[in-house]
């Protein structure tokens, strides 16, 4: 899909910052001052919420509100305007420049937090509810400008690592907030003066760092606010159901929310009740949650390979689901104790594997995640991207509720929160299923994520040559049955592939390539029929804008070389006039899969595992200099390159 018009000067500018790494954007205008501007946001609101919960739990004495109830009275108030505003709160970023929009929610942050700090001085409980509603809507207003700017100002190639950082920034100023808030209103006397002065400072310095957020102009400014919030909730879900595979991505990361509620809301009971540790060690819990969901969201970028890389997100569910089931049997056999402290529970050996279980599940919920926040935003439409989110913030309140009374009712039902951490281990693995299903991209993304990184040592070299949006014609040297999957590792974008007919027909790899939505086309002699209708299907792929691939017509090559193209391209060129890719895989013959067609290798040409292979792509070259001739030499040169 083509950007709109005026989105087409920042992502050009994102394009000249090359930079070796995610955290090379932290140096630069259009990423730095709103990083830190959503790092200060994040810190403030748990470190105004913590303190809150730790005071009315601690040190203030309140009939109509006991401590048992507190920590949900302050999340329910916190969440609901998630579902009042976050459909008006979409709008708004849709309409307006997002950078004026980032102003104005740190001056209202500003201003709640002054009404706070009033609130912590007179330690009026009242005031203090209102304050947590009102950072509520704070975040709303926040929450789709946040995700909605980062297209604007990345492109393709960094917009993974820049949603690891956002995401790895949340969590790293959710645990820092939470510590320091709990730490500052400890102190006696002045604890709560301390907080104030601390939630006050951190509301201006964010407005400081937000003065510096680039222009980032509105992508829909004609759009005509409806303040209506049921009906216009109702039109973004619809407005995300419009395109199935980001619908079903909101649906994903909103289940994610409610895996991760699940065992934050535990970490305070699980720390007493089941490993008998003090509030220290609940603390310690926050922070191996944390930092594991930091590191799982930088790595990332790295195993991406800078691309917005979806494969990763069944192996993050994989990990989560895996090491959720082996927190139960760790923590399982436990032996009763009278309390450990810190220290105590650190020197205990079965406490280990507890922690490295909560740190790998919330390391890959990390590579779950941030792959899908990406593909929503690089696959929505800018014109009501910032919409998209809205609801995808609806739906993440939804689960996180749901989460909230579904746990509610397994412990009221008698299990344990090992029990429970149990049964939310394999619900994901069920989950995930089901989505993978729905939405086979994931599970295709995964199988070529896994072949081009354990199977072969996959190199991409040119792969900037590739579209990242608008219809194109790709052509490749066919050298066995597992290019698809090559291509598919080395490309942004999914590929539609026009394949033999004979293949379908194979047992695996035939259900592989349907579920791939791959089109059979036979000789025209064999079956006019089938030819027909794969021409027609791949004129409607280019149609639609989307990447068709097309190999040599004839057999399989049996050295790796470059068959010859007959009309094929021709012909689709002349109703689709696209730009053509020409791609030539090397080093892929005599290597593990490669079998000529289905004809055994002798022994010695075979390369085992993690040979090395490489996909070389060239410049794109207009309809109008493409030729049969032209192609099978472009391809050839580039096997030579």
């Amino acid at each position: 899909m083509t950007p709109h018009a005026d989105l087409a000067a920042p992502v050009a500018e994102a394009a000249e910052h090359g930079h070796p790494n995610q955290f090379a954007l932290l140096a630069q205008r259009r990423f730095a001052p709103f990083f830190w501007t959503q790092f200060l946001g994040a810190g403030n609101d748990n470190l105004f919420k913590f303190a809150f919960t730790v005071m009315i739990t601690y040190q203030l004495q309140v009939s109509w509100l006991p401590p048992a109830l507190a920590g949900l009275a302050i999340g329910a108030l916190f969440i609901l305007p998630f579902l009042l505003f976050s459909a008006t709160s979409g709008q708004l970023a849709d309409k307006f420049d997002k950078a004026r929009l980032i102003r104005f929610v740190k001056w209202l942050e500003i201003a709640i937090m002054a009404l706070a700090a009033w609130g912590f001085v007179r330690a009026d409980v009242g005031v203090l509810l209102a304050c947590v509603f009102l950072m509520g809507l704070h975040s709303t207003l926040f929450g789709p400008v946040k995700f909605a700017y980062l297209p604007q100002h990345l492109n393709e190639r960094e917009l993974t690592g820049g949603n690891g950082m956002v995401e790895m920034g949340t969590f790293v100023a959710i645990l820092l907030g939470s510590l320091a808030g709990g730490l500052l209103v400890s102190v006696p006397g002045v604890g709560a003066h301390y907080v104030a002065a601390a939630c006050v400072g951190l509301a201006v310095l964010g407005r400081l760092t937000a003065q510096a957020v680039p222009a980032s102009p509105s992508t829909d400014p004609g759009l005509v606010i409806n303040w209506n919030p049921v009906s216009e909730t109702w039109r973004n879900l619809k407005l995300a159901h419009g395109n199935i595979v980001v619908f079903r991505s909101l649906l994903g990361i909103s289940w994610m929310w409610f895996f991760g509620a699940a065992f934050l809301a535990q970490f305070p009971a699980f720390a007493k009740s089941v490993l008998h540790g003090d509030e220290q060690v609940a603390s310690l819990l926050l922070v191996v949650f944390s930092v594991g969901i930091g590191v799982g969201s930088l790595l990332c970028e790295v195993l991406s390979r800078r691309h917005v890389e979806i494969g990763l997100v069944p192996l993050g569910a994989i990990g989560m689901s895996v090491f959720s089931i082996d927190l139960y049997f760790a923590a399982r056999g436990l032996p009763p104790s009278a309390g450990y402290t810190l220290s105590a529970f650190l020197a205990e050996h079965s406490h280990w594997r507890v922690m490295a279980d909560l740190a790998l599940l919330s390391l890959f919920a990390g590579l779950y995640s941030v792959p899908m926040y990406a593909l929503i935003q690089m696959r929505s439409a800018p014109s009501h991207r910032a919409r998209i989110i809205a609801a995808n913030n609806i739906l993440n309140a939804l689960f996180m509720i749901a989460s909230s009374v579904i746990v509610g009712g397994l412990l009221s039902a008698g299990l344990t929160i090992p029990q429970v951490f149990l049964v939310i281990g394999v619900l994901n693995a069920i989950v995930a299923f089901y989505i993978f299903m729905l939405v086979p991209e994931y599970l295709l993304r995964f199988v070529a994520f896994v072949t081009a990184r354990l199977v072969y040592r996959f190199k991409v070299r040119g792969d900037g040559n590739i579209p990242t949006e608008g219809a194109a014609i790709l052509v490749c040297n066919h050298v066995s049955f597992i290019d698809p999957v090559l291509l598919m590792a080395a490309s942004p974008r999914p590929i539609r592939f026009v394949m033999d007919h004979e293949i379908f027909k194979l047992p695996i790899l035939g259900w592989f390539f349907r579920l791939a939505k791959a089109i059979p086309i036979a000789p025209q002699k064999v079956d006019a029929q089938i030819y027909e209708q794969a021409f027609a299907r791949a004129r409607q792929v280019l149609d639609d804008g989307d990447l068709l691939c097309i190999f040599p017509e004839g057999a399989i090559s049996r050295d790796g070389a470059m068959a010859e193209f007959k009309g094929g391209v021709m012909r689709l060129l002349e109703s689709n006039p696209v730009p053509v890719v020409p791609l030539a895989l090397q080093n892929l013959w005599g290597s593990f899969f490669s079998r000529a067609g289905g004809r055994a290798m002798s022994r010695p040409f075979r390369r085992g595992i993690l040979s090395r292979v490489a996909l070389v792509a060239g410049d794109p070259l207009p309809a109008s200099a493409v030729t049969p001739a032209a192609l099978r030499e472009r391809v050839g040169r580039l096997l030579e390159a």
